[in-house]
C-alpha cells in the first residue's frame, strides 16, 4: 500500500523533477512529509507568488518543467499572479496545491478556496485528484500538457485526505490521458510551406519577426540559417529576445512601443513579413491598421487560435517553429532566390544609427546596462528583469546573443518578477552569472526573496535602478497627464544596502560607473547574493517610444522629437 502523498512524490521522481519551489501549509503536510524521503530539492520561498516566479525562471532558463507547491486557500490564491504570468508567456509550470478534505469541500471550511475554478482561465488545464489511485496518471498528464504544443502552466489540486489515503499500487493507472488533448504538434501543411517559400524567394524587402515560440521550440539555429540564406533582417518581440543573436549583422533588435526605430520601420516598409512564434500583442504591433500594411504576411505558430486572431495574414502555418522553419529551408533550397536588395539593406543600416548606445560616462540607465554586459562574462550571463522602465532599458540595451538568456514578464507585465525569477534561473543554470536588472518599485514587491537566496545558497546579483518612484507610471503621468504626478513618488527613500544586509546578503551603493564596475566584479565572485543600489534621476525617461494607439512609424526619440518614417 502507498499513500497519495508518496505516490505524488514518486510521480515527480519518475518525471526526473530535481527541485520544487514552495511554501508548506496544513493542507500539504502529508506531501511535505513524503518529500523527506526523496532526493528532490525543496527551495523554501517566503511567499507563494515568489515560488511560482522561481519555478517560472527555472523553466525558462533551463528549458524544462518548473514545479511549485502551495497549501490550500490563501497559499493557492497567492500563486495566481505567478500562474497568470507564466500563462501569458507560455512557460511550462506544474503547480501543486493542497485542498481541504473531500467531505469539507463546498462548506466554506478553514482555508478553503475554489482553486480549480479560480485558475482555470489562467492555466492550460487544472485537475483535482479525487482518489489516491488517480494521482500518478494526473501528474504525468499534467506534465505532458504543460510541456507540449504551446507550453503553459497546469495546476493539480489535491485534497489533504487524498494525500493521506492508502491505495494498492496495482490500482494505479500511470498513463497520461486527457480526452481531446493531442500532445503532438499539428501536421505540417506542405502547400502552405510552399506558398510561404515562394513569397520569401521573390521578396525584395523581406523581414523575419521572431517571438518567444522560437525560443520555446529550440528553433534558433533554423532561424539563423533561414535569415542568412535570404539575407533577411530579423526583428524580435520582447519575448523573442535571444532567439537571434543581437550582435549579428542582420539583427534589428526589438519591435514595439519601446522598440528600436530600425525594427519598427522595417515592419512598416517590408514587402514580405515572416512572423514566427509570436502572437502580435498590442505592445508589439502598435496601431493594427498600420501594422506591416504593405507586406504579404506569413505567420507560423503552434497554436492555431493565434492565426488571424490579432493580425490577418496571407499564409498561416500552424506548426512547431522548428519543424516549420526546417521545412521552409528545405523548400527554399530548391528555389531561385531574389534576396534582400541592396537598397533595403542600406535603408535599415542607416536607421540603426538613430538610437545611439554610446556611454555618457554617467550613471544613466543605458550606460549601467552596457557596463553590466561588458564587465561580466557575456557568455555566462543570464539577465532577468523587473517590470517598468528598468525592463525596457534592459530590453533596449542588453545584447542577447543566446536563447534563454533574457527572462522577463512580457504579457502580464508583473512587477516583482525579476528577483525570484533570477533565483529560479540560477537553480536551473548554476554555471551562469544571473543578474536581475530591477527598479526600486518592482524590487520591493518581492524583496523578501533575498531570504531564500541567502538561506538556500543561491547566489544572484540584483542591480536596482533607484529613482525613488514608480518610474514608468510617472513617465506616463509626465507625458500624458501634463506632469500631474500622483502616488508615484516615494516620500521616503529606501536604503537597499541595509535591506540586503538585513537578509544576510551584501549591499553596495555606487555613485559612479567606476564604482559600479568594481561592485560587479566583486559580486560575481561573492558567495552570497549582492544587491547593488544605483541611484538614477527621477526625470530619466525611456525612449524611443511609440505612443499608445499610434503606428510604429511614429517614433518619439525624446519627448519633443517625433520622427515619422
Amino acid at each position: 500500500m502507498i499513500s497519495g502523498a508518496r505516490a505524488l512524490v514518486e510521480s515527480l521522481e519518475r518525471l526526473k523533477v530535481r527541485v520544487v519551489f514552495g511554501v508548506p501549509g496544513g493542507a500539504v503536510l502529508p506531501l511535505y512529509d513524503s518529500l523527506l524521503e526523496s532526493n528532490i530539492r525543496h527551495v523554501l520561498a517566503r511567499h507563494e507568488q515568489q515560488a511560482a516566479h522561481m519555478a517560472d525562471g527555472y523553466a525558462r532558463a533551463g528549458g524544462r518543467l518548473g514545479v511549485c507547491i502551495a497549501t490550500s486557500g490563501p497559499g493557492a490564491m497567492n500563486l495566481v499572479t505567478g500562474l497568470a504570468t507564466a500563462y501569458m508567456d507560455s512557460s511550462p509550470i506544474l503547480a501543486i496545491t493542497g485542498q481541504v478534505a473531500r467531505h469539507l469541500i463546498g462548506r466554506d471550511a478553514f482555508q478553503e478556496a475554489d482553486t480549480v475554478g479560480v485558475v482555470t482561465p489562467i492555466t492550460k488545464y487544472a485537475f483535482q485528484a479525487r482518489a489516491a489511485r488517480e494521482i500518478p496518471s494526473i501528474i504525468k498528464t499534467a506534465a505532458e500538457v504543460a510541456t507540449t504544443r504551446r507550453p503553459g502552466p497546469v495546476l493539480v489540486d489535491v485534497p489533504v485526505d487524498v494525500q493521506r489515503e492508502l491505495a494498492d499500487e496495482s490500482e494505479f493507472d500511470d498513463g497520461p490521458y486527457l480526452a481531446g488533448y493531442d500532445p503532438n504538434p499539428p501536421e505540417l501543411d506542405r502547400e502552405s510551406v510552399r506558398r510561404a517559400a515562394a513569397a520569401l524567394a521573390e521578396a525584395e524587402r523581406p523581414l523575419i519577426l521572431a517571438g518567444g515560440g522560437v525560443v520555446a521550440s529550440g528553433a534558433h539555429e533554423e532561424l539563423r540559417a533561414l535569415a542568412e540564406m535570404l539575407g533577411a533582417p530579423v526583428a524580435t518581440t520582447l519575448m523573442g529576445k535571444g532567439a537571434f543573436p543581437e550582435d549579428h549583422p542582420l539583427a534589428l533588435g526589438m519591435i514595439g512601443m519601446h522598440g528600436r526605430p530600425s525594427a519598427n520601420v522595417a515592419v512598416n516598409e517590408c514587402d514580405v513579413l515572416l512572423a514566427v512564434g509570436t502572437r502580435f500583442s498590442d505592445r508589439s504591433t502598435g496601431k493594427l491598421d498600420e501594422f506591416a500594411k504593405q507586406a504579404l504576411k506569413i505567420h507560423i505558430d503552434v497554436d492555431s487560435s493565434e492565426i488571424n486572431k490579432n493580425v490577418r495574414v496571407d499564409v498561416g502555418i500552424t506548426a512547431d517553429a522548428k519543424e516549420a522553419l526546417s521545412a521552409l529551408l528545405k523548400e527554399l533550397s530548391r528555389l531561385a532566390k531574389r534576396g534582400a536588395s541592396e537598397a533595403w539593406r542600406a535603408r535599415l543600416g542607416g536607421l540603426r544609427e538613430v538610437l545611439s548606445t554610446r556611454s555618457s560616462g554617467e550613471l544613466d540607465p543605458p550606460s549601467v546596462i552596457k557596463l553590466i554586459e561588458s564587465t561580466l562574462d557575456p557568455g555566462r550571463l543570464i539577465v532577468t528583469t523587473g517590470v517598468g522602465q528598468n525592463q525596457m532599458w534592459a530590453a533596449l540595451y542588453f545584447t542577447a546573443k543566446h536563447p534563454r538568456t533574457f527572462i522577463t514578464s512580457g504579457g502580464l507585465g508583473t512587477m516583482g518578477f525579476g528577483l525570484p525569477a533570477a533565483i529560479g534561473a540560477k537553480v536551473a543554470r548554476p554555471d551562469k552569472i544571473v543578474v536581475d536588472i530591477d527598479g526600486d518599485g518592482s524590487f520591493l514587491m518581492t524583496a523578501q526573496a533575498l531570504a531564500t537566496s541567502v538561506s538556500e545558497n543561491i547566489q544572484v546579483i540584483a542591480v536596482v535602478l533607484k529613482n525613488d518612484a514608480l518610474g514608468m507610471v510617472r513617465q506616463w503621468q509626465h507625458l500624458f497627464y501634463a506632469r500631474r504626478f500622483i502616488a508615484t513618488d516615494f516620500e521616503r527613500s529606501h536604503d537597499f544596502v541595509k535591506l540586503a544586509e538585513a537578509f544576510g546578503a551584501e549591499g553596495v551603493r555606487v555613485e559612479s560607473l567606476g564604482e559600479l564596475e568594481r561592485a560587479l566584479r566583486r559580486a560575481a565572485g561573492n558567495e552570497v547574493t549582492t544587491v547593488i543600489e544605483v541611484p538614477i534621476s527621477r526625470e530619466e525617461r525611456v525612449f524611443p517610444m511609440v505612443f499608445p494607439g499610434r503606428s510604429l512609424r511614429e517614433v518619439m526619440i525624446d519627448e519633443r522629437q517625433r520622427l515619422l518614417f
